[in-house]
């Protein structure tokens, strides 16, 4: 068993790199296979997630090579299966992108159901959807997703019943080399749907609109090879901007878009924390102690559910009653129970969270039920008394690289180790 320990009680301080965009790299690595020729995409996040992704392209017959820690060459000019292995794609979320990528390009697709984090039923029926308008018959089994359109693609006019990041973006990856024109309204706005179009964009597509209500794919004959630089992680920037508030600590992050911070920074102003913008940079201080106050998660550019669990558990230490209501996943509180075995006063009301600040949470062994909820409970450990032990890291590894060297920089008392898994007890 493989688990993080960590010591808490030190105030984070000092600088951070930001790597790349997880949201952004899962979308654009299965995007590659619509490339006829050779695509360089630097600013690569070195997370397992990725890793996996890489592993099932260089599995269906793609050249992957990775040129540095950061950059990666794909070449899938000559790749051919179009049922990528089952193991790898039960692993993770995103490779529900390689349906629209291999039905895009080869105009059929049999790819195993996603895995990825637990947290909340997330169908993908606006996805099927908008194949579906696109020309092609899906038929989804129990185990996998099976779509075909011999005659290809053809450009199509899709309004999603819901804003959905995955479906807007999986939807776009198909369209690009469909025959005509395609709208996708009510679309998701998110910035790592803006850095997909751009990729795509770059390597010869026509998309406009991305990240606004409504986006256009006027369809194209083939993609040229080329490079292209992902942007920073906005999940991964607010979870260390949560970590020096909840430590009481005085962070910068670098290598960010302030903009796309703005729906964090706000909240964290609230709370009490002093916030400095710079040009690629954002400085917070966190204040002697931090308010209570309400949020409410919702698509981009409202406050990302991704960051939910990281402010509740800021939460837990403020002063007052705190309400943070999930717009996006009824069932994202999951975590509570173990933020709760940490001295928080959390329940769960609903579609809400409601948390009245103690003055101090303490170690204990705790259980990361997934990715986002995990990094919440490593900052609860970083914030706490004592000694926190943190099982099921797999899940928080999925998407921050480097995070216990990242966070050593800062100052935080934290190690990863390898134990043998009868010598460890579970957390309850």
């Amino acid at each position: 068993m493989t688990k993080y320990i960590i010591r808490g009680g030190a105030k984070l301080r000092g600088s951070v790199n930001i790597s790349g965009a997880k949201n952004a790299a899962v979308a654009i690595l299965p995007a590659s296979l619509l490339v006829s020729g050779t695509c360089r995409v630097d600013n690569v996040p070195d997370i397992s997630d990725v890793n996996t992704l890489l592993e099932i392209l260089a599995s269906m017959g793609a050249k992957v090579r990775r040129l540095s820690r950061t950059e990666i060459e794909i070449d899938a000019t000559h790749v051919r299966s179009c049922t990528p292995p089952e193991e790898l794609v039960g692993r993770i979320r995103a490779s529900y992108y390689l349906i629209g990528a291999l039905l895009g390009r080869f105009g059929t697709a049999e790819v195993a159901m996603p895995g990825g984090c637990n947290f909340s039923f997330r169908p993908i029926d606006q996805h099927i959807k908008g194949f579906t308008a696109l020309g092609a018959q899906v038929e989804q089994s129990a185990g996998a997703v099976k779509a075909d359109c011999p005659d290809g693609l053809r450009g199509a006019h899709i309004y999603l019943d819901v804003v959905s990041v995955g479906a807007t973006m999986n939807i776009m990856i198909a369209a690009t080399l469909a025959a005509g024109t395609t709208v996708i309204e009510n679309c998701a706005k998110e910035p790592h749907i803006v850095d997909l179009a751009n990729f795509l964009n770059s390597m010869g597509a026509k998309i406009s609109g991305a990240g606004t209500d409504v986006i256009r794919v006027r369809g194209v004959n083939r993609l040229y090879g080329g490079s292209y630089t992902i942007i920073p992680d906005q999940i991964e920037a607010g979870t260390y901007l949560a970590a020096a508030v909840a430590t009481g600590g005085d962070v910068t992050v670098q290598n960010v878009i302030p903009k796309h911070l703005d729906c964090i920074t706000a909240k964290l102003r609230e709370m009490g924390a002093s916030v400095t913008e710079y040009d690629d940079a954002v400085r917070v201080c966190a204040p002697e102690k931090l308010r209570h106050t309400n949020i409410k998660t919702m698509p981009y550019p409202g406050f990302p559910t991704d960051m939910q669990p990281q402010v509740v558990t800021c939460l837990a230490c403020a002063q007052g009653e705190s309400f943070v209501t999930e717009g996006v996943y009824d069932t994202r509180f999951g975590y509570l129970t173990q933020l709760a075995r940490m001295g928080a006063d959390v329940r769960q009301d609903g579609k809400s969270a409601v948390i009245n600040g103690v003055e101090r949470l303490h170690g204990c062994t705790i259980k990361a039920p997934d990715l986002r909820a995990g990094a919440a409970l490593v900052i609860a450990g970083l914030a706490a008394d004592g000694v926190t032990e943190v099982e099921n890291i797999q899940c928080i590894e999925r998407g921050y690289e480097s995070l216990v060297d990242k966070l050593r920089a800062l100052g935080g008392d934290i190690c990863r180790v390898e134990t043998p898994d009868d010598t460890v007890a579970s957390a309850g």
